[in-house]
């Protein structure tokens, strides 16, 4: 065996270890460097990138590349909710990617898993403020976790991909780029309270195929269908009933989602001011409870849903995603088969000002409503006897400032605002606390 193969195993060998021991949410990441770098990385501050036997460059000639990323929270509930405390919670995401056409010389195939070690002192959202609205999107039940693993085949030349395995739809479909940024930008609430299992989203992913075509640089269509019940049948949270991510579920019946994407002056050397627009819809193909009525249940289940990203003010020679800019996300669904039937998510992010170039702040809010039919039904009565106590809405307003201490290393204080946690008027609830990234 060459020594290059022999790197090659040995590195393998330990990325395989780490896989198995741990286990992925969040967008797909930037296109590593020759080197095999992820940018921004940790190791761009050590001597020879922290490669000085150049075995992290020569696994990427080969079309072999990872990514390691931890991320820490320490939270707070200052008042209001179920009760007060502070919690620790973590997440270390790893990232295997392997380019067949380098490899073996399979053209345009690429193979890809991810996985999470999971841990925390206590669930900030469920345990202490007791809402609906995702608080700090790692929040899940310690265990290590495989998350997606797919093959990826491109074709015409390169504008059409088609991809299948375990997946997770919030990887590519239903979000904000800008809103990546905050602690709460997550699958939204929407989604996460409707579907089976909160859908194939973090910390689930379920076997699935998806397809895209790229019409030029500017426009992506993009569809897929998944097994739609991640879980399966769970009597406490989902992630417990599928707690290691290799249930692969097949026979629930389908969850599909579409989502059409246009972008405008996306390229550093554009001067007009970037815009990203995203419509979509999904359908559901099962049995859901009628919210007003405990006996008959509906067939299917269905959302629309719009996002936009919009530049503001671009300075000069800058990216996309530098300046000001501001974010919306709106979804609806039917309100008498589903707890949450309106979404409004919207938000500002601050990039690159007063000569931090790498920093961000910005606010979010959340704004998620409670379905006619769930407040018009006695049995979901707040307060039995007193009119009106109902459950009616939840909105979150976080602030946050991102600090680059050094590439690949952000620190980042957050305080949150929860109105209403889970539509119960009375409980509002505050959190401060500090979020760490870690970027190898």
């Amino acid at each position: 065996m060459s020594g290059l193969w022999k790197q090659a195993a040995g590195c393998g060998i330990g990325i395989a270890g780490l896989l198995a021991a741990q286990a992925a949410y969040g967008q797909a990441s930037p296109p590593p460097d020759a080197d095999g770098i992820t940018r921004p990385s940790i190791v761009t501050n050590f001597p020879d990138n922290g490669d000085p036997n150049g075995a992290r460059k020569k696994l990427a000639q080969r079309g072999i590349t990872y990514n390691f990323i931890y991320t820490n929270d320490v939270l707070s509930n200052l008042s209001g909710g179920n009760k007060r405390g502070t919690i620790d919670q973590g997440k270390l995401e790893d990232q295997l990617t392997i380019d067949f056409e380098k490899l073996v010389g399979l053209k345009d195939l690429t193979f890809y898993t991810n996985a999470f070690q999971i841990y925390n002192t206590g669930r900030i959202r469920r345990d202490y403020v007791g809402g609906i609205n995702t608080i700090a999107a790692i929040e899940a039940t310690p265990t290590v976790r495989l998350s997606e693993l797919w093959l990826e085949q491109k074709f015409l030349g390169g504008n059409a991909s088609l991809r299948a395995g375990q997946l997770a739809a919030d990887s590519e479909f239903f979000f904000s780029d800008l809103s990546a940024m905050f602690l709460q930008s997550d699958w939204p609430t929407i989604a996460a309270q409707n579907l089976p299992s909160g859908g194939p989203a973090y910390p689930l992913a379920t076997p699935g195929a998806r397809v895209k075509l790229d019409y030029g640089a500017n426009a992506s269509f993009l569809f897929a269908i998944f097994n739609g019940d991640p879980a399966g049948p769970c009597a406490g949270d989902p992630d417990t009933c599928n707690r290691y991510g290799v249930n692969f579920r097949v026979r629930d019946p389908a969850f599909m989602i579409g989502e059409a994407q246009f972008r405008t002056n996306q390229n550093k050397n554009d001067s007009g001011l970037a815009t990203t627009i995203k419509i979509g819809g999904w359908q559901h193909l099962g049995l859901f409870q009628d919210q007003a009525n405990p006996d008959p249940a509906r067939r299917g289940d269905y959302g629309l849903y719009t996002v936009i990203d919009q530049q503001l003010w671009r300075p000069a020679g800058a990216g996309p995603d530098k300046g000001i800019s501001v974010f919306a996300r709106a979804s609806i669904s039917p309100s008498d088969r589903n707890q949450i039937n309106a979404e409004v998510d919207a938000g500002v992010v601050f990039a690159g000002l007063f000569g931090r170039s790498d920093d961000r702040f910005g606010a979010s809010v959340i704004y998620s409503q409670f379905s006619h039919d769930v407040r018009a039904n006695p049995m979901n009565q707040l307060a039995p006897g007193i009119p009106g106590q109902y459950p009616d809405y939840e909105t979150n307003l976080e602030l946050t400032y991102v600090a680059q201490v050094v590439p690949g290393f952000t620190v980042q204080p957050v305080y949150t605002l929860i109105w209403h946690p889970s539509g119960q008027p009375g409980h509002d609830a505050q959190v401060f606390g500090v979020r760490s990234i870690l970027r190898y």
